[in-house]
């Protein structure tokens, strides 16, 4: 029995050890190019949350993680196959009633940890606030966890299925790792898109939800061939000890009337 995995542990834990952090993980359900399954958006949200719970409890913090979600919005991958879609509603339904489960089990501390670009999980913080005890924190792991460290690792810019999350997958579920018997390459394309004809879509003036049945030949977006498992181990590195710092931080901190601000007694003066 690992403690910071719910799933895996019994009543008669729980019983005696309250938590004071939750961890809910999001992935999804979608083709990732032609060489990683479709669970790849869940996989990696299940590992990263165990390793950095590992890691927080292991320093002495209260933290749960529970199961993760395996579904996610769609919305713009209904043309590609098997494409399990959730409406934005739907999500939010979906963690109202979690949120409210932790509530009810004196649990008011909790970090999504969104593992798929297509959740957009900030308008439902917006939404939620004030309305329940439980404090919400969010992760894009994939977004500013690793901004600064994402050039150091990696040779190719990517967005989907591409060399980091290839990465990721040959170090921690490659045997679902399409590959060649022989040379062990991966079997996928370029991971080519479709240039969009609008400028100010082009310098990011603009944004728009994209067809990825248009945009992309075989869902790919990003160059997957240079990935490596090496790479993928240093990004974990880099994401359990970030994720687990904060955690720790999280179980630490009081629910004061200022939280989740230093209060003024705490305040350096000029």
């Amino acid at each position: 029995m690992r403690p910071w995995v719910l799933a895996e542990t019994n009543y008669a834990y729980v019983k005696e050890h309250p938590y004071e952090v939750a961890v809910l993980p999001f992935g999804a359900t979608e083709p990732h190019n032609l060489h990683l399954p479709y669970g790849t958006d869940t996989f990696e949200a299940e590992v990263i949350g165990q390793r950095a719970c590992e890691e927080a409890f292991r320093r002495g913090a209260r933290v749960v993680l529970l199961p993760t979600i395996p579904y996610g919005t769609e919305t713009n991958q209904r043309r590609c196959s098997m494409s399990m879609n959730l409406n934005p509603s739907t999500l939010l339904a979906v963690l109202r009633d979690l949120v409210d489960s932790l509530a009810d089990h004196g649990v008011h501390k909790l970090l999504v940890l969104n593992s798929h670009g297509g959740n957009d999980f900030k308008p439902f913080l917006r939404e939620l606030y004030g309305t329940t005890p439980v404090h919400i924190f969010l992760c894009d792991w994939f977004r500013g966890c690793i901004a600064d460290v994402r050039d150091r690792i990696f040779d190719h810019p990517d967005d989907h299925a591409g060399e980091m999350e290839t990465s990721l997958a040959l170090a921690f579920f490659p045997d679902l790792v399409a590959r060649d018997p022989h040379t062990g390459a991966v079997l996928a394309d370029a991971g080519s898109t479709r240039p969009v004809r609008f400028e100010a879509v082009r310098r990011g003036w603009v944004t728009l939800t994209r067809p990825w049945h248009l945009l992309t030949t075989n869902t790919g977006a990003g160059d997957p061939r240079q990935a490596t498992a090496e790479k993928g181990r240093r990004l974990m590195e880099v994401l359990v000890e970030r994720i687990a710092g904060f955690l720790v931080e999280l179980a630490a901190a009081p629910l004061d009337e200022t939280f989740p601000f230093v209060p003024e007694t705490g305040k350096e003066k000029s």
